[in-house]
């Protein structure tokens, strides 16, 4: 009993010892504090600094994809504002720099056969931007990205309700359109991100730079060499 005893006061001693040494260092002004914003959720690093006031125009439209470009500038819209690196505004005079691009290509290859038709396919789109400072007209920025989804086709003749397997295909199709712009979207607002880090976008002068190195204005006209996706009404292959 005397040696549980004496054990039981030599824990209790210690444990006094130690409230005593971390109330006189709390005493003293040691404090303890983590600097920086943190991880981003999502990936990616956080935005520092005040956001680019920016005017987002409605993305061109040069393939023959019905109303394309409505969907993926509301998803560069939301990428720009989830980064945190951009304020979107409603019109031209209200924003520092303009946004304005181009839906280059919707490609869609085949990946796998069989006798009587293409089992897997691939929808790769190109998206093309440019930023203007509002007040001079110069671009201060230019990138060009590029993304795919895959989805498969013809897994049976019919569906649900009705609907033939060539409709029903279709809307594979439009699914993977969808993943696919909002992944380029993505990828745009992360060069956006890095790019204002830079220090692109501030109001200090810009070093001039090759057209190499900003994209270019080709960037937004599509290759003659790049298969296009054809009419929506005509048959897949």
């Amino acid at each position: 009993m005397w040696r549980r005893g004496a054990r039981l006061e030599g824990v209790v001693l210690w444990s006094g010892l130690i409230l005593a040494a971390t109330l006189s260092i709390v005493g003293c002004g040691y404090q303890f504090t983590v600097e920086g914003s943190g991880p981003r959720i999502g990936g990616g690093h956080a935005a520092e600094g005040p956001p680019v006031r920016l005017a987002l125009r409605t993305l061109q439209n040069k393939t023959f994809e019905p109303n394309l470009e409505f969907k993926y500038t509301r998803y560069l819209r939301q990428a720009l504002q989830s980064a945190g690196s951009a304020t979107i505004v409603e019109d031209d005079l209200s924003a520092d720099f303009i946004l304005d691009g181009a839906i280059v290509s919707v490609t869609l290859p085949s990946l796998a056969f069989s006798q009587a038709q293409t089992q897997e396919s691939r929808v790769t789109v190109k998206v093309a931007v440019k930023v203007k400072h509002r007040k001079t007209g110069k671009v201060r920025w230019s990138q060009t990205g590029t993304n795919s989804a895959e989805f498969f086709v013809g897994a049976s003749s019919t569906a649900g309700g009705g609907v033939s397997g060539l409709q029903f295909n279709r809307v594979l199709q439009d699914r993977a359109l969808e993943q696919a712009g909002q992944g380029v979207a993505e990828d745009l607002a992360d060069r956006f991100l890095s790019a204002r880090d830079q220090g692109i976008f501030s109001n200090a002068p810009v070093k001039k730079s090759s057209a190499s190195d900003l994209g270019g204005d080709d960037a937004l006209v599509p290759s003659h060499n790049s298969n296009i996706f054809s009419p929506p009404n005509a048959p897949m292959p």
